[in-house]
């Protein structure tokens, strides 16, 4: 399975939500913004909300300073 992550194409072994996706990208723990197809993905359905073939993922994080 291919999907777009972040502009580029990425391959996926298997289907994964966006929880899967976070982890396995190693974000857990991180605060992250995701938006899948354009929209933003409420993080209470991150664990429901399912990838599929040729979706565009965009995955943002903070980061802190001063």
């Amino acid at each position: 399975m291919h999907i777009q992550l972040n502009g580029e194409t990425y391959a996926l072994s298997e289907t994964l939500s966006v929880a899967g996706l976070i982890e396995h990208l190693q974000l857990a723990g991180r605060r992250v913004a995701v938006e899948l197809n354009f929209e933003i993905v409420p993080r209470n359905v991150y664990e429901t909300t399912f990838i599929k073939d040729g979706d565009a993922v965009e995955i943002v994080h903070a980061i802190g300073g001063g």
